[in-house]
């Protein structure tokens, strides 16, 4: 495809994932658990799900630019695989935010396109880098997943089902990353990442 037919073909999928109306290629983890909160509880809940939520959008903008800008089809095709079972996460923290009777944020657009661009401009720097960033980007998100399990109100089962489902996926993406020759990021860089991710959480926790 050509340059152009890979941004249109990139903008549908994400358009199709932030709309709701994509849906997952595995099935959602939570569908046989069972959730028994209080509207407190349900609270929390919603929240940390739109974060997650919002997360899987940046992690959409991130692989898709990344993808565009690779220099090898292999890594392309790499990229794009991840970026589906992305897709898979970004649908079941939808479904599980219309079961809380909540939305996603209002900020995904916003946060789309900066990821995006992001991506897009590390796919540049070269393969070796892109892979790099893509392990750096998961140990953030494996620890944020890890947080959010944590927080989450012991009776919700639903959501503690697709968050472990995620964050398997996610430790496997950093460790195929470093195994296809990821650059090794150095500490102030992931340091810095870290401090990023918590604006977004901060930011979209309710809005």
């Amino acid at each position: 495809m050509s340059l152009m037919d890979r941004c249109l073909s990139a903008l549908g999928r994400s358009l199709r994932g932030m709309s709701g109306v994509a849906q997952p290629q595995r099935p959602n983890p939570g569908a046989d658990f069972e959730a028994d909160l209080s509207e407190a509880e349900r609270q929390l809940a919603a929240e940390l799900m739109r974060v997650n939520h919002c997360g899987e959008v940046c992690a959409q903008g991130l692989y898709e630019g990344q993808a565009l800008t690779a220099r090898s089809e292999h890594l392309r095709q790499a990229l794009g695989k991840a970026a589906r079972e992305e897709e898979d996460h970004l649908a079941w923290c939808q479904q599980r935010l219309t079961e809380l009777d909540a939305r996603p944020s209002i900020l995904d657009g916003a946060f789309y396109v900066a990821s995006f661009t992001l991506g897009a401009a590390t796919g540049l720097l070269g393969d070796r880098l892109s892979l790099g960033f893509v392990e750096a980007t998961e140990d953030q998100v494996r620890r944020h997943l890890d947080s959010h399990l944590e927080q989450l109100p012991g009776g919700d089962a639903k959501s503690r089902a697709i968050l472990e489902a995620m964050r398997a996926d996610e430790v496997r993406h950093g460790e195929d990353a470093t195994r296809a020759g990821g650059a090794r990021y150095p500490l102030a860089i992931k340091t810095a990442m870290g401090l990023a991710s918590k604006v977004m959480t901060a930011t979209t926790l309710r809005l």
